[in-house]
């Protein structure tokens, strides 16, 4: 029930979110989470009217939109001052594994291009298409204006308990501020 109309529980995560255990805090962040799963209006609204009361409210908040983050939903990536921007740009995005072996890494590259005079923050993302796209944090931080930043990563296919991957074509997209930019496809083999 409380999935279908989380009213309920409002009032509890109001009382605790600003609670001196993190422990508590957390738990009123992952509550948040799971909320904005299937109701992300309720927790855009609670998000605009907590931001700013406290630094550990602000914490609770930004972890607590972690998935609408993840989504590129523009609501909160406004909110946090991660606006999208003409003059930003992924360059030279390349693969440098075409082929990679299970238990192997694939591993990319890419420019970050901010081309702004000033220096911008920017929430910087990849996605692997399996079945359906995931999305990996790489970093959330400033950039300086006028500034192309290398960027190298690696990404693990080691086999995991919470995943099964499939041999095949897939792809990688590099997401910057909600904004997917470019794909580009490697093969994973058996």
């Amino acid at each position: 029930k409380l999935k279908e109309n989380p009213a309920p529980i409002i009032p509890i995560m109001e009382n605790l979110k600003n609670d001196p255990s993190r422990f508590v805090r957390l738990s009123v962040a992952n509550n948040l989470n799971d909320i904005s799963k299937d109701n992300p209006q309720i927790v855009i609204a609670l998000a605009k009217k907590w931001k700013g009361q406290s630094e550990n409210i602000d914490w609770v908040i930004k972890h607590g939109c972690r998935t609408l983050l993840k989504q590129g939903n523009h609501e909160i990536l406004n909110l946090f001052g991660l606006s999208l921007n003409d003059n930003i740009s992924i360059g030279d995005f390349k693969i440098l594994t075409k082929r990679i072996k299970m238990s192997d890494s694939v591993e990319f590259c890419f420019n970050l291009n901010n081309y702004n005079t000033e220096k911008r923050t920017i929430r910087l993302e990849y996605g692997i298409y399996y079945r359906k796209m995931k999305v990996y944090k790489i970093s959330e931080k400033e950039y300086k204006g006028n500034s192309i930043t290398e960027v190298n990563r690696k990404h693990s296919f080691r086999p995991i308990t919470t995943r099964t991957f499939y041999p095949g074509i897939h792809q990688i997209a590099v997401i910057f501020n909600g904004c997917e930019s470019g794909k580009c496809e490697f093969e994973l083999v058996e």
